[in-house]
Formats: structure tokens, C-alpha cells, sequence
């Protein structure tokens, strides 16, 4: 008897381990048609009787069946057939399905790979690849079943007492908001109109992580490469990014060859042409740079959300809140495999681009991108902050801390060295809701009215 016939016997006989392996099984793991077709039928069965078919069971389904012709109907009866009342062990049997559901997924995937590298699929690109062989590589029967209340409860006392570990901002109310900085597996927004200072925001930040040691990987698929760069050169160099192209070469030198004692991270940025590259290319990106690079970001950016590909909708004709949501799901799914936190920013709708007190509804295109993020806050100016050389941050959804606990900050900001920098905190004793009492509500209404005063589109700064 084969390993197919011993796992279909087991699945009729043993309901425990029915239960315990019929969800990992596939269907395509099988060799054998008329092995197939049964596991079909008793998979089907199970699905929607929640109990385990008989031989005669099997038999009838199978007779009820009209696109059989007489050669496999003669086959799948033969494989009913041979199905006998035999106990196995119960460990050996699910231990010799997970390793025969591991060899069967890797070699389909291997097949699949090599179809997609000489190009006989026609819906999917090589960027599919790492993908197609992790999932097959990461098959196991976990033997998890959740998190026990009363038996769990000394490892859950310990989990509240672990220090996460967290990449924090140069930047103090970022910290106070995210009580410390950014955990892995997370997704954060940045929401703001064009010119407003997305990509210097990131550009800040993948620069402040490059000096804190850590790996930094900025994916960029509006600027080039060197543009984004430039932007952290002068940020990181503290040199007017007007000036960087008249720097003396030796003086450049100098600059980077002090950086480089300053820390041991690296910084990667790789250009994608706009709305070309999805999370499989990022995938192969990441695998690309742990072979041949031995660099693991520990953080990564995208610059930024919206241009990005799916690659689970790739072809396909979508609404667009679908699409910018898909992108969303598969970005905190990268950084959930990768163990890192993500940082990628968004328009606002046309509307925001007039109002300078922007809201989760004025997300551009998909009001799902909310709804997965675990960080969104919106970058704000107006004239008068533009004056005062700041810019103001406004929350929008905050799993870390409490939403309404300073709500409302603002930045000092260098756009000629791309940086952001910490104000005074008198500076910011007008805005509102900083967790303090700040007068009565009306006093509150018309400070915020100070600071979000509109202004057209005409007005608005262009980087």
C-alpha cells in the first residue's frame, strides 16, 4: 500500500486525525488521479457533514459523478476499494503526512518556478518565485491550537513584562506617541498633500535609523535613486542639498568617511519604475541582499504606497479601494514575515489638498488603507507654520497609545537639509488636545482654527 492510500485509509478511519491533517492537505499533492478524486469526495464529505464517510459513503458520491469516464471511475473504485480498517499509529501517521505534504509542495512549487523562469506563465512574473518556494518551504502542522487562558496565564504575566524591542525616532513626541518608537510586524502612514514633505519625512527617518546601527532598506518608486540620496546626503552630511553638486569631492569624502565611523547599519535604496514592483519583487529583494549582501534590513521604507503594484491583483481590473487595500494587507504581511516595522506614506483626496485639517476620510483612494495600518498621521502645513519653519503632525489612528493623548504637534523642519527637528514645548503650548487642559472648548476651537486654516491648491509647496 502507498503512502496515498495509507493517508485516504487514515482520513476514513481515524477522526482525530482527519481533524489534525485534512486542512494542510491539498489536493494536488496527490500522484494519482483516482487518489484525487476519493480525497476530494471525503474532503467535501468532512466540510459539510463534520463526520467521516463510509467506503459505501464513498462509493455513492462517486457513482452520482458524471464527468468520469469508464477508465477512472474503474480507477477511483479500486482506490475505494482498497481502503481496510487498518490502525497506524497516530503520531507516525501525522508525522509521515507532514513530511509527505512538505515533499509534495516543494517539488509542485519547483515545477511551477520553472514554468513561470522559461516563461510559460502568463500570469505571473519571476518576481513570484521566492514567494511560490517560501510557502512551500513553510508547510508545517502546527500543533498550536491557541492561547489557554487559565494554563497560559504565567506566559502571559511574562509577556507583559517583556521589553519590546522597538526602533525609536530622533524625534521626542513621535517616541511619546508610540510609547518608545516602532515595533516589528507593524505598518506605518504618513498621510499628506503633494510637496508637503512625505518623502522627507521618510528621508529623515531611514537617515536617523541609519545613525542608531540599523539596517535600512528604502524602496523608491517615484524618485531615482540618486534623488532620494541626495536627500539623505543632506540631511546626514548637514550640507544645503543646493550645494551638495558644488561640494569639493575631497570635502564630500571626508563627510562620509566620518559617517561611516559613526555607525554600523547600512542603507539601501532600490528604484522600482512607478506601479511596476509588489511585495514578491520586495520578497526577492530581501533574499537578494541576505545571499549575496549578508544585509537583513531591520527596517524598511516604501516610497511610496499608492504607486506600488499588488501582486495579488496583478491583470486584474479592480476598484481602486480593493487595489490600494490589497497593497496595504500585503505590506503588513512582508513585515510580518520579515520581522520589521514598514514605513510608506499616501495622498490625500482632492478635497484635502484644500483643507489643511485632514482626516482619515481624506485618504486617497481607499479608506481600507486606514483600517490596516497600525500607525497613520497626517503632515500638515499652512502658511503660518511655513513661516514659523515647522509642520504640524495630526493623528489619525494610533494602536500604540491613546488617539487623543497629543493629538496635534508640530516639527521644526529644514527643507534645504531635509530634517526634521524637536521645537520647544512653549512653542507648542497653542495646539490642542496634548492630553493637558488648554481652556475651555471654545478657546480650543479657535486655536485650531489657527493652525487649520484653508488654503487652495494654488498655495501649496511643492518639493
Amino acid at each position: 500500500m502507498t503512502i496515498e492510500n495509507t493517508i485516504l485509509n487514515n482520513l476514513v478511519h481515524d477522526e482525530n486525525y482527519c481533524r489534525k491533517v485534512i486542512p494542510f492537505i491539498k489536493e494536488e499533492y496527490f500522484t494519482s488521479n483516482g487518489c484525487k478524486i476519493v480525497f476530494s469526495e471525503i474532503s467535501e464529505y468532512v466540510m459539510q457533514y463534520d463526520a467521516l464517510p463510509t467506503q459505501t459513503v464513498l462509493s455513492i458520491q462517486v457513482d452520482k459523478r458524471d464527468d468520469l469516464n469508464e477508465s477512472s471511475f474503474k480507477e477511483v473504485q479500486s482506490v475505494i476499494n482498497s481502503i481496510a480498517n487498518e490502525e497506524s499509529d497516530f503520531q507516525w501517521m501525522v508525522d509521515t503526512t507532514e513530511k509527505w505534504c512538505q515533499e509534495r509542495a516543494i517539488y509542485l512549487s519547483l515545477m511551477e518556478s520553472i514554468k513561470i523562469a522559461d516563461g510559460k506563465d502568463s500570469k505571473k512574473d519571476k518576481g513570484a518565485i521566492p514567494h511560490i518556494l517560501s510557502e512551500a518551504l513553510a508547510i508545517s502542522f502546527d500543533s498550536h491550537v491557541g492561547h489557554d487562558y487559565i494554563d497560559d496565564a504565567l506566559s502571559r504575566y511574562d509577556y507583559y513584562h517583556k521589553t519590546e524591542e522597538k526602533i525609536p525616532f530622533d524625534l521626542d513626541f513621535f517616541n511619546k506617541i508610540t510609547k518608545g518608537g516602532l515595533p516589528s510586524k507593524t505598518l506605518n502612514i504618513a498621510l499628506a498633500g503633494t510637496g508637503v514633505g512625505k518623502s522627507l519625512f521618510m528621508c529623515h527617518m531611514a537617515a536617523s535609523c541609519l545613525l542608531q546601527g540599523k539596517n535600512v532598506l528604502y524602496i523608491t518608486m517615484e524618485m531615482a535613486e540618486e534623488r532620494i540620496a541626495e536627500r539623505i546626503d543632506a540631511n546626514l552630511l548637514n550640507v544645503n542639498i543646493k550645494d551638495l553638486s558644488t561640494l569639493p569631492k575631497v570635502m564630500f569624502e571626508n563627510k562620509v568617511t566620518n559617517l561611516s565611523k559613526k555607525t554600523q547599519g547600512k542603507l539601501i535604496i532600490k528604484e522600482y519604475p512607478t506601479a511596476s514592483a509588489h511585495v514578491g519583487h520586495f520578497k526577492s529583494l530581501i533574499n537578494d541582499l541576505a545571499l549575496k549582501r549578508s544585509i537583513r534590513p531591520d527596517i524598511i521604507f516604501v516610497d511610496y504606497l499608492n504607486i506600488c503594484a499588488s501582486q495579488r491583483y496583478k491583470g486584474s481590473i479592480v476598484n481602486s479601494y480593493t487595489y490600494v487595500k490589497a497593497i496595504a494587507e500585503e505590506l503588513r504581511g512582508l513585515a510580518c514575515e520579515c520581522n520589521v516595522p514598514i514605513i510608506s506614506a499616501t495622498q490625500t483626496t482632492r478635497s484635502g489638498y484644500g483643507s489643511t485639517d485632514v482626516d482619515l476620510t481624506d485618504t486617497s483612494e481607499s479608506f481600507g488603507l486606514p483600517a490596516t495600518a497600525d500607525l497613520m498621521f497626517a503632515l500638515i502645513s499652512t502658511e503660518e507654520l511655513e513661516g514659523m519653519n515647522q509642520i504640524m503632525v495630526k493623528q489619525l489612528k494610533n494602536r500604540y497609545n491613546d488617539l487623543n493623548v497629543n493629538k496635534r504637534f508640530c516639527l521644526g523642519i529644514d527643507r534645504a537639509k531635509m530634517k526634521l527637528y524637536d521645537v520647544e514645548q512653549s512653542a507648542q503650548k497653542d495646539l490642542v488636545n496634548s492630553g493637558q487642559d488648554h481652556g475651555s472648548q471654545e478657546e480650543q476651537i479657535d486655536l485650531v482654527k489657527r493652525f487649520t486654516t484653508n488654503k487652495t491648491f494654488a498655495s501649496l509647496k511643492y518639493d
